[in-house]
């Protein structure tokens, strides 16, 4: 086919495409509408997985972490692991590390002057927390935990009002040391904490590391270590590099394996993106054919006439084919600019306090924020060419296979 007859057949394709203006504007919509419900529900469904990834690798478990064998199936001070040696620590100190922090971990209860609680106790270095997540941001009232000695305790604010107790107020934390005898102690609430997850309001409180392995007899132990790469979603050689350095005492697993769900949620979420993009469009595909069939069988005199000048049945299956492309390319114009234009401005993220309670129960946030990425143009972009291509083709290849005595006939 030379330059000039494509030029024809893109201009006869044009002008027969608006030949019925109702039906090819409706098309578009319908197009159009199906290219942003893609691109809109993809990026709102990327936007809940990925807030529910960030949420929780900030809920202290990191990108990687590192055990005792035992510790993840019985979190017990019994299975606490001396803290990294020279050789661990040499690689945790590498450019390759974002963040990591040693912590001391246990279950313990919560008393105050009305109320007791079992919650988590946590004793770490305030110096390595807020690279992973946690830090002075999230206090709400009060500080965070200043040293290693601290002695004082920061608790959630959710699980403050249940204790009916306030900063400056007293507690008591006990526990159990590794000869399984109660260990126990007072401390001062200093700070109170925020987070967007409420359940870890209620279920960790944080004191400094060094007085958590001393109230638990445990000194020179922790519970466990947390490490942050550059990317949640590509840790692989990271893990190879650390888990390198595993032993009878400790033991490497990346976050997807110590929170299967969520681990399950990111790597479903693309096939996922993908199969509600087809199924949307099979839904529309439908109606590309129908239109493209009604715009054949209103030219079935005018085919005839054509084919019986000397256009050739190929010429007739590509000019169909390019009115096919013209409207499925205008669809994907106007979709991906609608699209733009209704994701940008929630880029900031939406409220969803008022559903708080089920988000909570799902481990997600109370903002969404949605992510649009290049990605989810370039999928939708390519279910639509490759499938709208494939529904015209029927009505491309039924008006070329027209004999021009019985289309000149037809009425």
């Amino acid at each position: 086919m030379t330059h000039q007859n494509l030029k024809i057949i893109v201009r006869i394709a044009w002008r027969n495409l608006w030949r019925n203006r109702r039906r090819t504007t409706i098309m578009l919509v319908a197009i159009s509408l199906g290219v942003w419900a893609m691109i809109f529900m993809s990026a709102f469904m990327r936007g809940m997985v990925n807030g529910m990834l960030v949420d929780g690798l900030n809920s202290l478990p990191g990108h990687i972490q590192i055990h005792h064998p035992d510790y993840v199936d019985d979190p017990n001070i019994e299975n606490s692991m001396p803290e990294p040696n020279e050789e661990l620590r040499a690689v945790l100190n590498s450019d390759a590390v974002t963040a990591w922090s040693a912590r001391v971990r246990v279950p313990a209860m919560i008393t105050s002057e009305r109320e007791s609680r079992g919650v988590m106790l946590l004793g770490i270095d305030p110096e390595y927390e807020p690279q992973l997540g946690f830090g002075n941001s999230v206090i709400q009232r009060g500080r965070f935990v200043a040293d290693p000695n601290e002695q004082g305790i920061v608790i959630g604010e959710k699980l403050r009002a249940t204790l009916e107790t306030q900063v400056g107020k007293r507690v008591v934390i006990m526990s159990q040391d590794p000869q399984n005898n109660v260990a126990d102690r007072g401390f001062k609430i200093v700070g109170v904490f925020k987070s967007s997850v409420v359940a870890d309001e209620e279920m960790f409180v944080f004191t400094g590391k060094l007085t958590a392995q001393s109230m638990l007899r445990i000194p020179g132990m922790v519970s466990e270590i947390a490490v942050n790469g550059e990317d949640a979603r590509d840790i692989e050689t990271l893990f190879t590099q650390i888990s390198a350095h595993d032993s009878p005492q400790q033991v490497s697993l990346p976050w997807y394996a110590l929170n299967s769900y969520l681990g399950l949620m990111a790597n479903v979420m693309d096939g996922f993106v993908l199969v509600f993009m087809i199924i949307i469009f099979l839904a529309l595909s439908f109606g590309l054919v129908n239109t493209l069939m009604m715009a054949v069988f209103e030219r079935v005199r005018e085919i005839g006439l054509m084919q019986a000048l000397g256009m050739k049945p190929a010429t007739i299956l590509y000019q169909v084919m390019c009115e096919t492309f013209i409207l499925l390319v205008l669809g994907l114009i106007i979709g991906n600019l609608t699209a733009l234009a209704t994701i940008l401005p929630l880029m900031d993220g939406i409220d969803l306090s008022s559903i708080a309670q089920g988000l909570q129960m799902a481990g997600m946030s109370t903002v969404l924020t949605p992510s649009l990425t290049t990605l989810d143009f370039v999928l939708a972009s390519s279910v639509v060419i490759v499938l709208g291509l494939l529904a015209g083709f029927m009505p491309a290849w039924k008006a070329s296979r027209y004999r021009p005595v019985e289309a000149l006939a037809k009425t």
